[in-house]
């Protein structure tokens, strides 16, 4: 139910209860004035009707009564008149006229008590009242009672009952009441049609309003409200109409540049409201999510983090991450949430041929969602059950896709997924820079841990490996041989072929160390021309093997310099930890005793440390 009709209602029941309480409390009084009014008139017919019976009789003319009883009947409204007289005046003058003698239950009330009594009657469809007046002796002015009557002050002569109509006056209190409410009925409809004059467009622009706030709860922000009046109700209109231009134009911007940065397209049936607010979380979920992965230490914690989004914020729990590793490979990073998991969803050999990947190859996202087997790679495990569609994602570093991220929905999730892209694709361009700092971090740590000229680690990565390399051998109870290798004469190959060609030595040598022992051992360039070796797990014996062996394969070395060919021989100095010493860094220095005893021995052989070789050597460190 609108305004109007409520308002139009309210004062129509106010109208309506008006006039009922009009006609009740009109019909209550024009009842009470009947009563009165007739009342006063009974009693004042019945003192003249005393008034004349007392001068009759005292001019003697007492006979004649009952013609005045006659000539009062016409008076108006008067049905009858009747004189009843007491014992105490039949006693003294004798009986009166037949009309006088017989009195009802009320007349006898009357003459017994002294009071007077009115009753309303019905009599026949016409409402008559009657009044019993009765007369009492008194000796109050001239003539009066006791002139003629021997009785005492007060004593009751007689009664006078009167009866009069009250279907007259009934009949001009229903007009008068008839009037009345016809009266206030015509005011009652001239003030509501006022009122509703005056409201209706108040509620007519409420309307208006709820309209306009019901559209716009649509996301559709150009309904207008029409300005009826020129008063509040005018200006609350326009104001609104301010408002919905207001916000329907700064949505429509907001939306334009959400939409520049998620990539999304609003349609036609889109609430614009909504979209905006799911636009606008969406962006400040990414934020959130930017500002996380820039405190995390590794590329694998951010992909991590971004794989619990894809499950928890997308819905989407089958997915690959892979990332280049070398110029044609591919390394699959996480699989379905499982960090190094087997490739899954594509067909193996993109592993080893990246090309085969259409996101790696084109550097372009891949939609097979909306375009099924665009993408050949593209595999489906038979135990996968119901079809699936995927979407790739590849994240550019440095000018080349350097990650790809796969998600795969199942086909009848895929429409619904769609509109979720280009959120997914605003992770991804957050998560692209940082992931870009971290490899350049971590380029930076290498280059810093690694020797520029040869390729080896350096002495500073040996300080800060060094930690987890005892620890590994404590726990397994194993030795850790050290090899501190020195090239003999390598000043003369500077000296005589310029420092260019002793770099080529270096590198030679680096090459040829690397390649005599295991994945597991570490070659370290420690200074110069001056090496270290790492061998892991390894007991003095099979050191000794295998520093004799690199001391032999560096002596056949060849190394072609510009139009000569170098030939150099090598020192070694080998120590065992913890069997020499239970620190390590003290071991690297017995290690360097043993390797001076090879060059003043000699040089071009190996040699075990003893401690006998620490005398002498000790202040010198």
């Amino acid at each position: 139910m609108n305004l109007n009709r409520k308002m139009t209602l309210l004062f129509g029941g106010i109208a309506l209860g008006t006039l009922v309480m009009l006609v009740v409390i009109s019909l209550y009084a024009f009842r009470s004035y009947s009563i009165a009014s007739s009342t006063a008139h009974v009693r004042t017919a019945a003192e003249m009707v005393r008034v004349h019976l007392t001068e009759a009789m005292i001019h003697g003319t007492i006979d004649k009564r009952e013609q005045f009883l006659d000539r009062l009947m016409e008076v108006q409204g008067l049905r009858s008149a009747r004189v009843i007289r007491s014992p105490f005046v039949n006693e003294q003058f004798g009986a009166g006229m037949t009309r006088e003698m017989h009195a009802d239950a009320i007349e006898k009330l009357v003459l017994a008590d002294g009071q007077p009594r009115y009753v309303i009657l019905d009599e026949r469809g016409d409402s008559v009242f009657r009044g019993t007046i009765p007369f009492a002796a008194s000796s109050r002015g001239t003539p009066n009672c006791l002139q003629c009557h021997k009785v005492a002050e007060g004593t009751v002569l007689g009664a006078v009952t009167m009866e009069l109509s009250l279907t007259e006056l009934k009949r001009q209190a229903l007009m008068t009441v008839a009037s009345i409410i016809l009266t206030v009925a015509a005011f009652s409809v001239l003030s509501i049609l006022l009122a509703r004059r005056l409201i209706l467009p108040v509620g007519s622009t409420a309307q208006a309003v709820e309209r306009a706030v019901q559209r716009a709860l649509k996301g559709d922000f150009k309904g207008r409200v029409e300005k009826r009046t020129d008063d509040e109700i005018g200006q609350i209109a326009t104001e609104t109409n301010s408002l919905l231009v207001f916000l329907d134009d700064g949505l429509a911007r907001i939306s334009q540049r959400v939409v520049q940065l998620t990539g999304r397209t609003l349609r036609q049936d889109d609430n614009q409201l909504e979209v905006a607010i799911d636009m606008v979380n969406g962006l400040a979920d990414a934020s959130s999510f930017k500002q996380a992965i820039e405190e995390d230490e590794t590329k694998a914690e951010i992909f991590d983090r971004f794989g619990r989004v894809l499950i928890d914020s997308f819905g989407v729990r089958e997915f690959s991450i892979y990332e280049t590793s070398g110029p044609k490979q591919l390394e699959p990073l996480s699989v379905d949430g499982n960090a190094g998991g087997a490739c899954r969803w594509c067909d193996p050999q993109i592993l080893v041929r990246s090309d085969m990947c259409r996101a790696k190859r084109s550097g372009h996202p891949v939609d097979g969602l909306s375009q099924p087997g665009i993408c050949y790679a593209f595999r489906q495990p038979e135990d996968s059950g119901v079809p699936r569609r995927h979407f790739c994602v590849p994240i550019m570093q440095s000018g080349s896709v350097g990650s790809i991220i796969q998600l795969v929905v199942r086909e009848s999730d895929a429409a619904r997924f769609q509109s979720q892209v280009p959120y997914v694709n605003v992770y991804v361009r957050e998560m692209a820079p940082v992931l870009e700092a971290k490899r350049l971090t971590e380029t930076l740590r290498e280059s810093s841990l690694r020797d520029a000229m040869t390729g080896l680690n350096n002495r500073r990565f040996l300080e800060e490996y060094v930690d987890t390399l005892i620890a590994s051998a404590r726990r397994r109870k194993t030795q850790i041989a050290i090899l501190l290798l020195d090239l003999d004469y390598f000043k003369v190959v500077n000296d005589t072929y310029g420092h260019d060609a002793g770099d080529v030595v270096l590198k030679a040598l680096a090459g040829t160390l690397k390649n005599s022992v295991r994945a597991s051992d570490m070659v370290i360039r420690f200074g110069g021309e001056e090496f270290l070796i790492v061998l892991q797990e390894t007991e003095a014996a099979n050191a000794l093997k295998v520093a004799e062996n690199i001391r032999a394969t560096v002596a056949d070395m060849k190394i072609q310099v510009g139009g000569a060919v170098l030939q150099k021989t090598i020192s070694i100095g080998l120590a065992m930890f913890p069997d020499d010493s239970e620190t390590f860094w003290q071991t690297v220095k017995f290690a360097d005793v043993a390797l001076y005893r090879a060059k003043d021995d000699g040089r071009n052989r190996v040699v075990r440390f003893n401690p006998d070789m620490w005398q002498g050597h000790a202040e010198s460190y």
